[in-house]
């Protein structure tokens, strides 16, 4: 936990681009509600930024969601750095052969002492199974849009 009490999180670019593509949706939800609201630390380098942006101005995205513009896209980079702290550079901590473009948000989660990293990429979820992974990181929880809101937001009790 940050020194506020707030979880610590990082998002993957696939979380960023749905937040952005469904605005009612979990990842929207996380953004708005808990980052943009206080309740929720979010972690982010230059590298991240770039992506995120690269991700969203890319035609094939822009066809699947015409509703993200050049201005939109500049406008919710903005938005990202507003609301999260930022981390340059980023020290290389881990390396995953299995997907060597993952390892950007693995590190900042690392460097950043995150409590999430969220993504729906497998191959992060499933250094969740992985035992020296978990060895070595104990306190990084690695989880969906959707766990993570359950997380921070649980059911109330059934009676």
């Amino acid at each position: 936990m940050s020194r506020g009490g707030r979880p610590r999180a990082v998002f993957d670019c696939m979380v960023f681009l749905q937040a952005t593509a469904g605005p009612e949706g979990p990842a929207a939800r996380l953004f708005v509600d808990f980052v943009e609201g206080g309740r929720l630390e979010l972690y982010v380098s230059d590298v991240i930024i770039e992506e995120v942006r690269d991700v969203l101005g890319r035609p094939r995205i822009r066809v699947k969601n015409p509703t993200i513009t050049d201005k939109g896209v500049e406008d919710f980079c903005d938005r990202i750095r507003q609301a999260a702290q930022r981390i340059d550079p980023v020290p290389a901590a881990f390396t995953l052969a299995r997907d060597p473009d993952d390892e950007p948000y693995l590190n900042l989660a690392i460097a950043a002492a995150a409590d999430y990293l969220v993504t729906r990429d497998n191959d992060m979820l499933d250094l969740m199974r992985d035992g020296t992974f978990r060895a070595r990181y104990p306190t990084l929880t690695i989880l969906d849009p959707v766990a993570l809101l359950q997380v921070l937001n649980p059911p109330p009790p059934q009676p």
